[in-house]
Protein backbone atom coordinates (compact mmCIF):
# COMPACT_ATOMS: atom_id res chain seq x y z
CA UNK A 1 0.00 0.00 0.00
CA UNK A 2 1.08 3.50 -0.88
CA UNK A 3 2.42 5.33 1.97
CA UNK A 4 -0.15 7.42 3.73
CA UNK A 5 0.38 10.73 2.85
CA UNK A 6 0.24 9.83 -0.54
CA UNK A 7 -3.08 8.92 0.10
CA UNK A 8 -4.07 12.03 1.34
CA UNK A 9 -2.21 13.71 -1.53
CA UNK A 10 -4.09 11.23 -3.80
CA UNK A 11 -7.39 11.48 -2.14
CA UNK A 12 -8.14 14.98 -1.40
CA UNK A 13 -7.66 15.67 -5.04
CA UNK A 14 -10.31 13.56 -5.67
CA UNK A 15 -12.71 14.81 -3.67
CA UNK A 16 -12.32 18.09 -4.81
CA UNK A 17 -11.01 17.63 -8.46
CA UNK A 18 -12.67 14.49 -8.93
CA UNK A 19 -10.89 13.31 -11.81
CA UNK A 20 -12.51 9.88 -12.59
CA UNK A 21 -11.00 8.81 -15.78
CA UNK A 22 -12.29 5.03 -15.59
CA UNK A 23 -16.07 5.26 -13.77
CA UNK A 24 -16.93 1.58 -13.56
CA UNK A 25 -20.51 0.90 -14.42
CA UNK A 26 -21.08 -0.36 -10.21
CA UNK A 27 -20.56 3.40 -9.73
CA UNK A 28 -23.65 5.45 -9.02
CA UNK A 29 -25.61 7.44 -12.11
CA UNK A 30 -25.06 11.06 -12.16
CA UNK A 31 -29.10 11.28 -12.02
CA UNK A 32 -29.16 8.95 -8.67
CA UNK A 33 -26.29 11.19 -6.81
CA UNK A 34 -28.07 13.74 -3.83
CA UNK A 35 -26.03 17.03 -4.24
CA UNK A 36 -22.84 16.58 -2.38
CA UNK A 37 -22.21 13.77 -4.70
CA UNK A 38 -22.84 15.80 -7.46
CA UNK A 39 -20.80 18.18 -6.29
CA UNK A 40 -18.18 15.88 -7.19
CA UNK A 41 -19.18 14.03 -10.01
CA UNK A 42 -19.48 17.75 -11.96
CA UNK A 43 -16.02 18.99 -11.37
CA UNK A 44 -15.15 15.10 -12.37
CA UNK A 45 -16.29 16.28 -15.93
CA UNK A 46 -14.10 19.24 -15.87
CA UNK A 47 -11.01 17.08 -15.50
CA UNK A 48 -11.58 14.39 -17.99
CA UNK A 49 -10.77 16.07 -21.34
CA UNK A 50 -7.41 17.31 -19.54
CA UNK A 51 -6.77 13.91 -18.42
CA UNK A 52 -6.75 12.54 -21.68
CA UNK A 53 -3.43 14.55 -22.89
CA UNK A 54 -0.81 13.32 -21.81
CA UNK A 55 1.12 16.02 -22.84
CA UNK A 56 -0.37 18.08 -20.30
CA UNK A 57 0.39 16.27 -17.44
CA UNK A 58 3.68 16.20 -18.25
CA UNK A 59 3.48 20.33 -17.75
CA UNK A 60 3.80 20.41 -13.48
CA UNK A 61 2.71 24.18 -13.95
CA UNK A 62 -0.38 24.03 -16.02
CA UNK A 63 -1.29 20.85 -14.32
CA UNK A 64 -0.60 23.01 -10.60
CA UNK A 65 -2.99 26.00 -12.35
CA UNK A 66 -5.78 23.90 -13.01
CA UNK A 67 -5.50 21.99 -10.00
CA UNK A 68 -5.74 25.46 -8.68
CA UNK A 69 -8.80 26.55 -10.66
CA UNK A 70 -10.95 23.38 -9.63
CA UNK A 71 -10.07 23.17 -6.33
CA UNK A 72 -10.53 26.30 -4.67
CA UNK A 73 -14.47 26.50 -5.30
CA UNK A 74 -15.14 23.03 -3.91
CA UNK A 75 -12.51 23.09 -0.81
CA UNK A 76 -13.51 25.46 2.35
CA UNK A 77 -9.76 26.40 2.58
CA UNK A 78 -11.02 28.55 5.61
CA UNK A 79 -12.44 26.33 8.11
CA UNK A 80 -9.59 23.41 7.29
CA UNK A 81 -7.35 26.16 8.48
CA UNK A 82 -9.07 26.96 11.41
CA UNK A 83 -9.41 22.82 12.47
CA UNK A 84 -5.78 22.13 11.50
CA UNK A 85 -4.78 25.49 13.80
CA UNK A 86 -7.52 24.46 16.71
CA UNK A 87 -6.90 27.16 19.55
CA UNK A 88 -3.93 28.51 17.98
CA UNK A 89 -6.69 29.54 15.08
CA UNK A 90 -8.85 31.69 17.71
CA UNK A 91 -5.18 32.91 19.21
CA UNK A 92 -4.45 34.55 16.12
CA UNK A 93 -4.92 37.62 14.38
CA UNK A 94 -6.65 38.63 11.20
CA UNK A 95 -3.16 38.86 9.55
CA UNK A 96 -2.05 35.94 10.53
CA UNK A 97 -5.01 33.84 9.81
CA UNK A 98 -5.15 35.34 5.99
CA UNK A 99 -1.01 34.12 5.82
CA UNK A 100 -1.41 30.96 7.43
CA UNK A 101 -4.46 30.24 5.16
CA UNK A 102 -2.74 30.89 1.59
CA UNK A 103 0.28 29.36 2.62
CA UNK A 104 -1.44 26.18 3.51
CA UNK A 105 -3.88 26.61 0.44
CA UNK A 106 -0.60 27.04 -1.38
CA UNK A 107 1.01 23.89 -0.17
CA UNK A 108 -2.35 21.82 -0.68
CA UNK A 109 -2.53 23.18 -4.16
CA UNK A 110 1.11 22.06 -4.89
CA UNK A 111 1.01 18.48 -3.09
CA UNK A 112 -2.16 17.22 -5.17
CA UNK A 113 -1.01 18.67 -8.47
CA UNK A 114 1.87 16.46 -8.00
CA UNK A 115 -0.57 13.59 -6.94
CA UNK A 116 -2.91 14.05 -10.03
CA UNK A 117 -0.07 13.32 -12.01
CA UNK A 118 1.07 10.19 -10.51
CA UNK A 119 -2.54 8.80 -10.07
CA UNK A 120 -4.62 7.87 -13.07
CA UNK A 121 -5.94 5.00 -12.92
CA UNK A 122 -8.83 4.57 -10.20
CA UNK A 123 -12.41 4.92 -9.75
CA UNK A 124 -14.93 5.52 -7.10
CA UNK A 125 -18.03 4.01 -5.60
CA UNK A 126 -20.45 6.00 -3.78
CA UNK A 127 -21.97 4.60 -0.53
CA UNK A 128 -24.97 5.32 1.69
CA UNK A 129 -24.45 9.28 2.80
CA UNK A 130 -24.75 10.81 6.24
CA UNK A 131 -26.82 13.54 6.77
CA UNK A 132 -25.71 15.11 10.05
CA UNK A 133 -27.75 18.21 9.59
CA UNK A 134 -29.28 20.42 6.79
CA UNK A 135 -25.86 21.79 5.94
CA UNK A 136 -23.30 19.41 6.59
CA UNK A 137 -23.21 15.84 5.32
CA UNK A 138 -20.83 12.97 5.13
CA UNK A 139 -20.00 11.58 1.52
CA UNK A 140 -19.43 8.19 2.17
CA UNK A 141 -16.90 6.27 -1.15
CA UNK A 142 -14.84 3.45 -1.91
CA UNK A 143 -11.74 4.55 -3.91
CA UNK A 144 -10.63 1.35 -6.62
CA UNK A 145 -7.86 1.14 -7.82
CA UNK A 146 -6.80 -2.21 -9.66
CA UNK A 147 -4.91 -5.03 -8.20
CA UNK A 148 -5.67 -3.30 -5.08
CA UNK A 149 -8.21 -3.45 -1.99
CA UNK A 150 -11.03 -0.82 -2.13
CA UNK A 151 -10.40 1.87 0.25
CA UNK A 152 -12.84 3.68 1.92
CA UNK A 153 -13.07 7.24 2.13
CA UNK A 154 -15.57 9.92 3.54
CA UNK A 155 -15.85 13.09 3.00
CA UNK A 156 -17.00 16.01 5.00
CA UNK A 157 -18.42 18.53 3.28
CA UNK A 158 -20.59 21.93 4.09
CA UNK A 159 -23.02 23.90 2.62
CA UNK A 160 -21.46 27.25 2.18
CA UNK A 161 -23.55 30.17 0.09
CA UNK A 162 -25.83 27.43 -1.86
CA UNK A 163 -22.33 25.33 -2.71
CA UNK A 164 -20.90 22.21 -1.21
CA UNK A 165 -17.62 22.26 0.20
CA UNK A 166 -15.04 19.43 0.94
CA UNK A 167 -13.23 20.52 5.15
CA UNK A 168 -12.05 17.12 5.59
CA UNK A 169 -11.46 13.64 4.26
CA UNK A 170 -11.18 10.28 6.37
CA UNK A 171 -8.98 7.80 4.76
CA UNK A 172 -9.42 4.63 6.13
CA UNK A 173 -10.71 5.91 9.70
CA UNK A 174 -8.01 8.79 9.58
CA UNK A 175 -8.97 12.22 9.60
CA UNK A 176 -7.13 14.25 7.12
CA UNK A 177 -7.43 17.15 8.96
CA UNK A 178 -6.08 15.42 12.23
CA UNK A 179 -3.30 14.73 10.27
CA UNK A 180 -2.02 18.25 9.76
CA UNK A 181 -3.39 19.63 13.09
CA UNK A 182 -0.54 16.77 14.80
CA UNK A 183 2.04 18.04 12.11
CA UNK A 184 1.44 21.92 13.18
CA UNK A 185 0.85 21.89 16.81
CA UNK A 186 4.32 20.43 16.69
CA UNK A 187 5.59 22.80 14.18
CA UNK A 188 4.48 24.94 16.80
CA UNK A 189 6.57 23.55 19.86
CA UNK A 190 9.18 23.68 17.89
CA UNK A 191 9.28 27.10 16.36
CA UNK A 192 7.35 28.56 19.33
CA UNK A 193 5.17 30.88 17.40
CA UNK A 194 2.48 30.72 14.18
CA UNK A 195 4.67 33.45 12.65
CA UNK A 196 7.79 31.19 12.32
CA UNK A 197 5.41 28.14 11.41
CA UNK A 198 3.83 30.58 8.47
CA UNK A 199 7.42 31.87 7.53
CA UNK A 200 8.91 27.86 7.35
CA UNK A 201 5.64 26.96 5.36
CA UNK A 202 6.05 29.97 3.28
CA UNK A 203 9.61 28.97 2.12
CA UNK A 204 8.48 25.79 1.93
CA UNK A 205 6.19 26.55 -0.44
CA UNK A 206 9.03 29.07 -2.72
CA UNK A 207 11.57 25.93 -2.81
CA UNK A 208 9.24 23.93 -4.26
CA UNK A 209 7.57 26.32 -6.55
CA UNK A 210 11.54 27.30 -7.62
CA UNK A 211 12.07 23.69 -7.91
CA UNK A 212 9.00 23.18 -10.18
CA UNK A 213 10.35 26.38 -12.32
CA UNK A 214 13.75 25.37 -12.63
CA UNK A 215 12.33 21.60 -14.05
CA UNK A 216 10.53 23.06 -16.44
CA UNK A 217 13.22 25.52 -17.83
Amino acid sequence: MMKMKNYFAFILLASSSAFFALMPVSCAAAADLLPPQKAIEDVSNQMKAQLQDEEFNKDFARVTDLVEKIIYPHVDFRRISALVLGKHWKQADKEQRARFTHEFQTMLVRTYARAFVEFDDWAIRYLPMVKKSSKKVIVKTEILQPGRQPVAVSYRMVLVDGDWKVYDIIIEGISLVTNYRKSFRNEMQRTGSLDAVIETLAQRNAKALSNADEKKS
